[in-house]
């Protein structure tokens, strides 16, 4: 069995967390008898100066001939005054239009070792934090037409368009109620339905939706409440549904109380296709070629194309015992790091890693 990756290593500390996730990659393949074959291309930034733009034709064929794509990060300072419509940025958007990924999960899990880095009180964070956040992604305010910055009377005006038509909402719905019924079986859909009309069409389809999943106790919560309680108790949540703009928000919020992003992987997923996996933290230029990054996010979303692309769940299994183990002995990245833990550089964390593979 071989499988082809898409390694698509970008800006800032990309290259080097990509180098960690080859490591494991190539540990997976020798333990479990399988071959990956990585091709790397150039996306944001980095494709920026070699090619013009940050998302080349090579780029997306490349991607869709793989059986799944792994993401390092884009942009930095350097391409902040360029034209908007290709800035860095515009490539990661860009392939996830290109790939058809509608459906971004991200997990936000605080590891039991890492407790005392939560930004909670302990008594909030005792039972534990898992939350899975599910985030519809090529819909809503962020491609709604019509959009722009133009003059009405002598005025300059902003204006984006947030739109989703039934089968949109439809399709992320039952992505989020898939994923609840691997998981508890409860689900929360977040939306603004007192105030804006497409939550009220969001609202009804999810409750059509949920007729096919009995099992699923759904729940609906307006975003600005789901704001406060993910920090007042996350303990409520175990998967959320939401559009594009909110899930931004929300799953950042939820990532951040973990401790630190450095922790945080994250999937998107389309109908057919390859999925894509990254990171969820930026591409960090202010430590890039430092080997100061940690590259556990990025070998958590290995973990997860593993499980969610290549039809491996028990090698992503490993990976996250592998994981999970190196911080048992006490190991960690500036990012993560306590008193009494020992420092470990983003090349040392990988070989930990792929060590305990």
């Amino acid at each position: 069995m071989r499988k082809t990756i898409c390694i698509l290593p970008g800006d800032g500390i990309g290259p080097e967390i990509m180098a960690q996730a080859r490591k494991v990659l190539e540990r997976v393949g020798a333990r479990q008898g399988c071959g990956f074959s990585c091709t790397e291309a150039l996306i944001g930034g980095a494709a920026i100066d070699t090619t013009g733009g940050p998302l080349p034709e090579a780029t997306v064929a490349a991607c869709r001939a793989a059986d799944a794509v792994l993401l390092g990060a884009v942009g930095g300072p350097r391409w902040d005054t360029i034209d908007p419509a290709i800035r860095p940025e515009r490539g990661l958007l860009g392939i996830r239009k290109a790939l058809g990924l509608f459906a971004n999960l991200r997990p936000a899990r605080l590891f039991p070792q890492l407790r005392r880095a939560c930004f909670l009180r302990p008594d909030i964070v005792a039972g534990g934090l898992d939350v899975m956040v599910v985030r519809e992604l090529t819909g809503g305010a962020y491609f709604g037409e019509p959009r722009g910055v133009e003059l009405r009377d002598g005025v300059r005006v902003g204006y984006n368009t947030m739109i989703y038509d039934e089968h949109e909402v439809a399709r992320i719905a039952r992505v989020a109620f898939e994923t609840a019924m691997r998981r508890s079986r409860r689900l929360c859909s977040v939306d603004k339905a007192n105030v804006l009309d497409v939550s009220r069409l969001w609202r009804e389809v999810v409750v059509e939706v949920a007729r096919d999943y009995p099992e699923v106790e759904l729940a609906h919560m307006y975003v600005d409440n789901a704001a406060m309680q993910l920090v007042r108790d996350p303990a409520q949540f175990d998967v959320l549904v939401t559009e594009n703009l909110f899930g931004d928000i929300l799953s950042d919020e939820a990532g951040c109380i973990t401790g630190s992003i450095g922790m945080l992987p994250s999937a998107s997923l389309g109908e057919g296709g390859p999925g894509l996996y990254e990171p969820i933290h930026g591409s960090a230029p202010d430590i890039a070629g430092q080997d100061k990054a940690n590259p556990l996010a990025t070998i958590l979303s290995v973990a997860m194309m593993l499980r969610h692309s290549l039809d491996m769940p028990g090698a992503a299994d490993a990976v996250e015992a592998a994981v999970s183990a190196v911080l048992d002995e006490g190991w960690r990245t500036g990012d993560i790091r306590e008193e009494g833990c020992r420092l470990a550089g983003c090349e040392k964390m990988g070989d930990l890693v792929a060590e305990k593979l």
